[in-house]
């Protein structure tokens, strides 16, 4: 899959604001009611993740969970990301 232009990626941020970009990666932080509420939601985003063969980088803390998105394999950031992206939004 190829890499986005920057325009498309500065377009999504600017219509998804949660989200920061930086370099080869975009990246949002939920914050929930306890640590359950998070871990429920991780739940969902790795099922989802699992669906697209795309997987986040995840941090947990207590009631905040950080993804981090980006394709690895090809060094920045694909419509894959953009699209666990919008799905991960949709869980909350």
């Amino acid at each position: 899959m190829p890499l986005l232009p920057n325009e498309q990626i500065e377009s999504f941020t600017k219509e998804n604001p949660e989200w920061m970009w930086s370099d080869s990666e975009i990246t949002r932080t939920y914050e929930f009611e306890d640590f359950n509420e998070a871990m429920g939601f991780v739940t969902r985003v790795a099922l989802e993740a699992e669906k697209a063969n795309h997987h986040p980088d995840i941090d947990i803390r207590w009631n905040k969970v950080t993804l981090t998105l980006s394709t690895h394999s090809e060094g920045g950031l694909t419509e894959n990301d953009l699209d666990l992206a919008t799905i991960a939004d949709g869980l909350v």
